[in-house]
């Protein structure tokens, strides 16, 4: 099965932060295919850059892009024009308005991928289409 993780789950998986079970056993199942964002690759970055992220890895990565599809196991999709056109439908959510979220959500309602998510408001999305698993902790 596809499944598409957004930012901070992907943060999670590089600091190897504690992660439920139940949802580490989706990332881990080799029959699963688990995607990322490119933008969520673009928020990661930011946050490298500013230092607010540090990936627990014993050797120095020069690519975000290796560390992410080689060390991480995620491939990345990248928004496409359908995604946009689908986020251009997407309701206003009442006490939600990150549009980094929203294209994530787009792109999880477009590509019928359950999105592995810590965000409390992503539940508000599910009367849109998204299929949501919360990743509480």
């Amino acid at each position: 099965m596809r499944y598409l993780i957004d930012s901070n789950v992907l943060i999670d998986l590089a600091e190897k932060a504690h992660i439920p079970d139940g949802i580490l056993a989706i990332l881990r199942d080799y029959e699963n295919v688990v995607y990322v964002s490119s933008e969520s690759v673009k928020e990661f970055i930011h946050w490298l850059q500013s230092g607010k992220v540090t990936p627990k890895t014993k050797k120095k990565f020069p690519d975000v892009f290796d560390f992410i599809e080689k060390t991480l196991d995620v491939k990345v999709k990248y928004v496409a024009k359908e995604h946009l056109r689908t986020l251009e439908k997407l309701d206003k959510v009442f006490g939600h308005n990150d549009p980094n979220d929203r294209i994530i959500i787009a792109q999880a309602i477009t590509e019928k991928i359950p999105l592995i998510s810590s965000d409390r408001h992503f539940y508000k999305y599910e009367k849109m289409g998204l299929n949501f698993i919360p990743n509480y902790r």
